[in-house]
């Protein structure tokens, strides 16, 4: 396996506050960033598609714990979408929180997708909100490249980089998760769920190396 010119490398949510001391930090989730800046180089050379998320919620965003009297993070609600997982506040808009890991090659992306900024509605997946209905424009952005592979990483495995190419399937691209260029939350074994919902939608599971031999 090798990047191709119809590749996507997206990034997903390489921020500050999900790397240890930050808000929702992901156990070892500064660990992905040399990872991936390899994978940065390769997509580069082969004329690939880069391209980054990043989590985006305005202030008292209703995914937050902190939105719900007596609630705490990580209990589960019931909204209109569906069920969600209250969290910790995190990624405010402008805040450092929400800024790239300082030591991601972030400015190597062509684009740069937020999501998350609906105060009413969570978006753990780069190309539709939580209702599975609000597109946030990455789907448009690549049919008008000629992507038809997607080769994902990031924070979280099991949340934000799982939704993201599960939902790629489900347009019918192609996709590839990186797993070592990866790292999960893991609440109640997630991990191992995500895990098996790729596999089942027929996403890819393989290593930087081995994609990149």
């Amino acid at each position: 396996m090798a990047f191709l010119p119809t590749d996507v490398l997206l990034i997903i949510d390489v921020q500050n506050d999900f790397c240890p001391g930050g808000a929702l930090a992901v156990p070892e989730g500064d660990a992905v960033v040399p990872v991936i800046n390899g994978l940065i180089a390769e997509a580069m050379q082969a004329g690939a598609a880069v391209v980054l998320t990043q989590d985006w919620h305005p202030v008292g965003h209703g995914s937050f714990a902190s939105s719900h009297a007596g609630r705490q993070p990580f209990e589960t609600i019931t909204m209109p979408y569906g069920e969600q997982v209250l969290w910790p506040n995190h990624c405010v808009q402008d805040s450092l929180g929400a800024a790239f890991h300082p030591d991601l090659r972030s400015g190597a992306a062509q684009a740069i997708i937020r999501k998350g900024g609906t105060p009413t509605v969570d978006s753990y997946s780069a190309f539709f909100e939580n209702d599975h209905q609000t597109a946030t424009g990455l789907q448009g952005y690549l049919q008008a490249r000629g992507v038809t592979r997607v080769i994902g990483c990031g924070l979280a495995t099991d949340y934000c980089v799982s939704y993201s190419l599960l939902d790629a399937r489900a347009i019918g691209l192609q996709a590839v998760l990186i797993e070592d260029a990866s790292r999960g939350i893991n609440l109640d074994g997630s991990v191992g769920r995500a895990l098996a919902a790729l596999a089942q939608a027929g996403v890819t599971i393989t290593t930087a190396q081995r994609f990149c031999p």
